[in-house]
């Protein structure tokens, strides 16, 4: 029978994993998730996010929108909006600004470039 899990009764399936040592549970009120390589900070938003444990190994599953940036470059929280290293690059090639007045024009325009492009323009 062709297509994988489809017809598996969930209820069965979460009883099947309990049986075999293994809890899934949803991480709440996630704001974002930073994967840090040696080259690029991965940021994923509105994220979803899952912790497995099985039998005292965790792993998470995460879901949402990915923005690569360049490594480093992802803040904290705090530190204000992520906006993804094309939509920075695109707006200094468009206008000839420096990465500094290109965040700040995104910030301006709730991280769209093409507005961002038409403030700077305009000024």
């Amino acid at each position: 029978m062709a297509g994988g899990m489809r017809g598996i009764n969930p209820r069965q399936m979460q009883r099947t994993m309990r049986s075999m040592g293994i809890t899934q549970t949803d991480v709440k009120d996630v704001i974002e998730v930073i994967i840090r390589t040696k080259d690029n900070d991965i940021v994923i938003t509105n994220a979803e996010v899952a912790c497995i444990n099985m039998k005292g190994s965790k792993q998470y599953q995460v879901a949402g929108t990915e923005t690569i940036l360049p490594a480093g470059s992802a803040g904290t929280g705090a530190a204000g909006p992520v906006f993804a290293a094309e939509d920075i690059e695109l707006v200094m090639s468009q206008t000839n600004c420096d990465r500094e007045k290109a965040i700040e024009a995104l910030e301006a325009c709730d991280g769209q470039p093409a507005e961002a492009i038409i403030k700077i323009m305009s000024e």
